[in-house]
């Protein structure tokens, strides 16, 4: 025992003398990092979150505080080194402190920082992106090989999206031509994709989808990418590109494929496209398992959506009806009551009210259907585990005030389409009626 109390004693003081002025020694080491060295740790740990390794989130958060106070506390004569004033510059344009850069700025005497980036991000940074475009555009290519270049590249891209797409397109191609295999490069492929699809470029979109499927499939923005590729492939879907849509989800795991397919399913069956909508709920139904019960359950529910506007729309009723409400998401079973009563209107046999102009009872009954439709969408996706009571409560319209944290989104188009398409419908048959009662 004496001899153990003695080892002890000496550990202690091995702590007390030796140890910890070398760990505070290396904290010091560490703050007088330069800041070039610090952001190289940082876009290390983006580039593995892109590319799977979601824990590393957190240290993302450590490393954003630990270089706006190295920035802060530097010394000006830090910037005289270019790879120092570079790091700042990406520091800004990779989720750290907009004012960091402003102050570096405003205490720069020696005319280290370029004022035409300065300024251009200050105005990015601020949600003013069209008022720096002109500018940038001009400064870009004496950055174009520069560690900057890739992130100014992305910038211009966001920010020329809505007035000049094609622009846009050969912003984004330099940012992930200069990047590749990096977080700039996984933005610029999953925004490239929406423009794509937005300006009807189906050929460019199919290219941009294949290389994000090969490379970023585990990153946290796979969802949003699965979103716009679902845009891509719904209205583009045919003979010449079905070959494309398969190599593309020839990357994914069954999961993923099944989820694809489910949400052509469900974007095919609001817009119509009844052919389209029950292939695509058949390949999903085939890629589940006897035991996933979810999502055979809304291969279903689409599959029965679209017969809703076709010959068999009694059939349809029937089986969206019997899929039990527990194996159904808020915002789907909101789908679901909308297409009831729509088929439900179609089939009712004619008043005479609806022989003539629009009645006090027949406006209630539009707005209350609209209201009730407003109430049940849960804006969460529709394959996600069905929302808690609390979060179903909170996405009601009495919470007027949301943020962006906030359980409810703003209203579904495809869903207020297909309800402008079954009132369509009904108006249609009103017309022919009326013409009937005028013979």
């Amino acid at each position: 025992m004496t001899m153990l109390k003695a080892i002890r004693t000496l550990l202690l003081c091995a702590c007390a003398f030796g140890v910890a002025p070398a760990m505070e020694a290396r904290a010091q080491d560490q703050e007088d990092l330069p800041p070039y060295k610090m952001l190289r740790s940082l876009q290390n740990i983006q580039d593995a979150i892109v590319l799977g390794d979601h824990s590393a989130s957190e240290m993302q958060r450590f490393m954003l505080a630990a270089i706006d106070k190295r920035l802060r506390d530097a010394d000006p004569s830090v910037f005289d080194d270019p790879r120092n004033v570079d790091a700042a510059f990406i520091y800004a344009m990779s989720g750290g402190n907009p004012e960091t850069l402003t102050y570096l700025a405003n205490h720069d005497i020696e005319g280290n920082f370029d004022t035409r980036v300065v300024d251009a991000l200050s105005h990015y940074l601020a949600g003013k992106g069209g008022l720096m475009v002109e500018n940038l555009a001009k400064a870009i290519a004496e950055y174009r090989n520069s560690r900057v270049g890739p992130y100014l590249y992305l910038v211009l891209g966001n920010a020329t999206a809505q007035q000049s797409p094609a622009k846009s397109l050969q912003y984004y191609d330099w940012a992930r031509l200069t990047a590749p295999g990096t977080n700039i490069e996984e933005a610029a492929l999953r925004r490239s994709i929406s423009l794509a699809t937005k300006g009807a470029m189906p050929d460019k979109g199919f290219v941009y989808s294949l290389s994000y499927a090969r490379r970023f499939l585990t990153s946290p923005y796979a969802s949003q990418f699965a979103d716009v590729f679902v845009e891509l492939a719904v209205a583009n879907y045919g003979e010449q590109t079905e070959a494309k849509i398969q190599e593309i989800l020839g990357f994914m795991d069954k999961p993923r494929q099944r989820e694809v397919y489910l949400r052509i399913a469900r974007r095919a069956a609001i817009g119509g496209m009844q052919e389209l909508a029950t292939l695509a709920s058949a390949r999903a139904e085939d890629l589940s398992d006897v035991a996933d019960a979810e999502p055979r359950a809304l291969a279903s529910l689409y599959s029965g959506l679209a017969g809703v506007s076709s010959k068999g729309i009694l059939e349809a009723v029937k089986d969206i009806s019997s899929i039990p409400d527990a194996e159904l998401s808020p915002r789907d079973q909101a789908l679901r009551q909308a297409a009831t009563v729509i088929a439900e209107e179609v089939l009712r046999a004619p008043e005479p009210e609806s022989l003539t102009q629009a009645t006090v009872s027949n406006v209630k009954s539009e707005i209350s259907l609209e209201e009730d439709v407003a109430g049940t969408g849960s804006g969460e996706s529709p394959f996600a585990v069905p929302a808690s009571d609390a979060a179903v409560k909170a996405a009601q319209p009495a919470e007027p005030q949301q943020t962006a944290l906030s359980a409810a989104s703003p209203a579904d188009p495809v869903y207020d389409a297909f309800l402008s398409t079954g009132r369509s419908k009904l108006d249609e048959i009103d017309s022919l009626l009326k013409e009937e009662d005028t013979k």
